[in-house]
């Protein structure tokens, strides 16, 4: 049977975390995965709320940047919340959206060594040893982590080839990104494959969902979280492989300016179709065989923003 988990991107007030751990964990989804955007909520105090609420539900951190906290710290984090709840928690790691990063005035550069030395670190540190690493980035001498080991499976959230192949080489898993249409999940997971080199390795995806009588009453909610993702000029070769018709450029100028009129407008009914799972509960049961289809391990349902919603549409995807 396919698994299914579910995303939480940080826009929910906090105290509705528990009730939504608890819909997804009774729904039959194998994995929580709670992102990490600046300027949204805390996904270390939600992973927390969430683990403490549940009995079984994996727990993701999703994607922590090297560059926003330390990976030394992104350990600690991860190492902790295990010492807690053993065998429950997943790290995902990620370089973090660009347009947040300049936000926050946090400059991003060499993002593949940057992610590759995080990824050594954190494994590191994870498996209790002492660490003497000097790397082009980061650095780390004569510590290990007072948890001791813990058994944490490490991902990295990728979208371009040698990032994908990178996952591919030296994790456990590869997340490619919501928003993300069908020919572009297929070809990330080829590009992980190839770095994979026949070892094993997690493949997952994450897919908005929204349920609701017609396809029309499904689109509209979902458009703006899709401009979110899609407004990053890193995913232009997503938009190019879906097939869409997007002006990313103008775009982010809306997002930037708050200019929801225009936001509404470029992400169009053919963009949300392309990228996500909308519609009846036959249409979206349709939508989500086509990505398991393609070869991912599990399916992340995102978008989703209260107990009800998780419910119904775990209910769909099980179904």
């Amino acid at each position: 049977m396919a698994e299914f988990g579910i995303s939480m991107d940080g826009r929910v007030p906090i105290a509705d975390i528990p009730a939504q751990a608890q819909a997804a964990e009774a729904g039959g989804a194998t994995t929580l995965w709670i992102a990490c955007h600046l300027f949204l909520r805390d996904p270390i105090t939600t992973a927390a709320l969430a683990l403490g609420a549940t009995q079984r539900i994996r727990i993701a951190l999703m994607a922590m940047s090297p560059y926003s906290t330390h990976p030394v710290f992104i350990a600690m984090a991860a190492a902790t919340l295990d010492e807690m709840y053993p065998g429950r928690v997943i790290l995902c790691l990620g370089a973090g959206a660009p347009a947040d990063l300049k936000a926050a005035g946090i400059e991003s550069p060499r993002p593949l060594v940057a992610l590759r030395e995080t990824v050594g670190l954190c494994r590191s540190l994870l498996a209790g040893e002492t660490v003497d690493f000097q790397g082009q980035v980061f650095r780390a001498a004569g510590r290990r982590l007072a948890s001791g080991r813990r058994d944490v499976p490490i991902v990295l959230a990728a979208s371009r080839p040698n990032m994908l192949r990178l996952a591919g080489r030296e994790t456990d898993g590869v997340l490619i990104s919501a928003a993300t249409s069908p020919p572009f999940v297929r070809a990330c997971l080829d590009q992980a494959a190839g770095g994979a080199d026949g070892r094993a390795l997690r493949k997952l995806g994450i897919v908005y969902t929204k349920l609701a009588a017609t396809e029309m009453q499904a689109i509209d909610p979902i458009r703006r979280p899709i401009g979110f993702v899609l407004r990053g000029a890193h995913h232009a070769e997503n938009v190019r492989l879906s097939g869409a018709s997007l002006d990313q450029a103008a775009l982010a100028a809306a997002y930037a300016a708050e200019d929801w009129a225009t936001v509404d407008h470029l992400v169009s009914d053919d963009v949300v179709r392309r990228h996500a799972a909308c519609g009846t509960a036959a249409q979206v049961r349709t939508r989500l065989e086509e990505y398991r289809a393609i070869g991912l391990d599990e399916v992340i349902l995102g978008g989703l923003d209260d107990a009800p919603s998780i419910t119904a549409a775990l209910a769909v995807a099980r179904g």
